[in-house]
Formats: C-alpha cells, structure tokens, sequence
C-alpha cells in the first residue's frame, strides 16, 4: 500500500481542509452519511490527496467508503466553507459534484442502507428526499445546498459560505 497524504493544514486552533463531495440521486433522493457519532449529516466524499485530481479523489472515496464504481459528472459547486468543529476554526476547499452510482448499490428510502468502519469513525449512509426541506430538517451542512437542491446549477458555481459552529448541531 502506498503512503497517503491528505490534503489538510493544521495551526493551532485552525484547519484547512481539501474536501471533494459527491451527489448521487435515485427516485428523488439523494445519498447522504454521516459519522455515526455526529449529529449532523453531510454528502459523501473526503479529502484529497496530493497529486490526485478532484474526480480522482472522489472516485477513490466511493470505492473506498461505497466499494461501488462512481461516475463523475459535472462540477455543481466550488465552496470556500469557513466554520467551527471541534473546538476548531475550519477553513475548507470544497468541491461538490454531481455523479451516478451503480443501481446496485442499495436504495431503501429513509433507511440506513450502508455502514463502514472508516479508520475510527464508523460511517452510515442513507438515502434522503432531494428537497430543501428534508435537508433542511436533516441539518446537513454545507447550508446552502438545502436551498439549491431542488434546481441544481448547470455549470459550475463558486460560493463563499459560513456554516458557523457545527458543534452546536
């Protein structure tokens, strides 16, 4: 196995962080997961490693957390997301696409349809409405997607965004 290096920056109290994001939807849901042991849900990805593009990145993250062959599609948002977790200020890169996942994986609307054990934290995933509302009533972060999933943009999209304290949640 080669040696990783994951794309973060520490200082202190501050996080820089290189993550790439994926949105899969299947009969008007969206695939979300969540740490089992956090609140608050979020769309599958990670971190980036050095040297490895953003598609990359997240092919890598499927067959990893999904073992599931992702397609790649377009680039939706490119987000400079600013907040708070563990008791740390975040500064994170983020790149959401829109991609395809196989029909085999699972759909079960509402249910927990995969679980992984991702180093310490175990992951669970699940399949969501794709309105503002449920994402909304689902606290996933970043924010501003809840407002935008329902009419997603057709080309790339750059937001500067600030989830505030997501230790809160």
């Amino acid at each position: 196995m080669t040696s990783r290096t994951l794309i973060t920056i520490k200082d202190g109290k501050r996080r820089f962080n290189h993550r790439i994001a994926g949105l899969a939807f299947r009969d008007g849901h969206v695939l979300v997961h969540r740490a089992t042991h956090e609140a608050f849900w979020t769309f599958p990805g990670g971190r980036a490693e050095i040297g490895e593009t953003s598609q990359e990145t997240l092919r890598r993250e499927m067959m990893e957390e999904l073992q599931v062959e992702a397609k790649i599609e377009r680039l939706l948002w490119i987000v400079e997301n600013f907040f708070d977790y563990e008791g740390k200020a975040w500064h994170e890169l983020g790149l959401y696409y829109l991609m395809e996942i196989p029909d085999r994986f699972p759909f079960h609307p509402a249910d927990i349809v995969h679980h992984i054990q991702d180093g310490k934290n175990a992951l669970e995933f699940k399949w969501v409405p794709a309105t503002g509302e449920a994402l909304k009533r689902l606290d996933i972060p970043p924010y501003f997607i809840a407002d935008e999933i329902e009419t997603l943009p057709q080309s790339p999209k750059h937001i500067i965004w600030h989830d505030g304290d997501l230790d809160l949640k």
